[in-house]
């Protein structure tokens, strides 16, 4: 009786021992199941955040860009400040003006040259005091009559006119 006990019991807990090892194999399998839908979920959130830093990147240079573009064309008008032609705002007193030996005064206008008499003495340096933008690089201010010319220093190509700037 001993043995059939025994046997029995060792059955018993077989059986016990196998519907645990089911359920545990089934909770095992659960739980491996939840764990790689866990990590399937945090790869999207990373792939996500991924795809949203290259899209921001992706603005950032947009914006850069437009930047860029805005301040080249805010540089161009402001090159084309220098009109071709242009009425001062405000008008100074200077010393009277006298025109270089053999020339009278003459009315100067956009893509004509200027005699390289006038670059003698005629020069405007002080053109902050006269409400000026510094010239660009490789022109000067040179003043004709009531007038103001912006000329180029090798050439003499007027590339702008201020009409009476002075007195």
């Amino acid at each position: 009786m001993k043995k059939v006990t025994t046997a029995a019991l060792a059955a018993l807990a077989a059986l016990i021992a196998a519907g645990s090892l089911a359920t545990a194999s089934a909770a095992d399998a659960q739980s491996r199941y939840e764990r790689s839908d866990r990590q399937e979920h945090r790869q999207d959130r990373r792939e996500d955040r991924r795809d949203d830093r290259q899209y921001a990147r992706q603005d950032d240079r947009r914006e850069w860009r437009q930047d860029r573009r805005e301040d080249r064309q805010e540089y161009r008008q402001q090159a084309r400040a220098y009109d071709r032609w242009q009425r001062a705002e405000r008008r100074y007193y200077a010393s009277r003006y006298q025109a270089p030996r053999g020339y009278r005064y003459q009315q100067w206008s956009y893509g004509q040259r200027l005699p390289s008499h006038y670059s003698r003495g005629y020069v405007i340096n002080d053109y902050y005091r006269y409400g000026l933008r510094a010239p660009p690089r490789g022109y000067h201010y040179v003043r004709n009559g009531n007038d103001v010319v912006l000329a180029a220093v090798a050439g003499g190509l007027i590339t702008a006119v201020i009409g009476g700037l002075f007195y």
